[in-house]
């Protein structure tokens, strides 16, 4: 089966939601996977650092700027 998305970026729940919010806006198509949230949920722990963000193979070549600008705004 082909994977419809691939994961662009790694990070904590704040991070990452902030990422979703400029990639939703600019109308990519993104999906959260909160590991952290569901390792809870089981039981166990995990990485704080463990949420994953997605998005759409067709719309990687219009994410990565903002991908790489929000990196670049976050580790300045």
């Amino acid at each position: 089966m082909k994977n419809l998305y691939t994961k662009v970026f790694t990070e904590s729940t704040i991070l990452v939601n902030r990422l979703h919010s400029l990639l939703t806006e600019a109308g990519v198509s993104a999906r959260l996977s909160d590991r952290v949230e569901s390792a809870r949920l089981g039981g166990f722990g995990v990485p704080l650092n463990s949420v994953e963000l997605f998005v759409l193979n067709d719309e990687i070549h219009k994410a990565q700027p903002i991908i790489d600008s929000f990196k670049e705004e976050i580790n300045s």
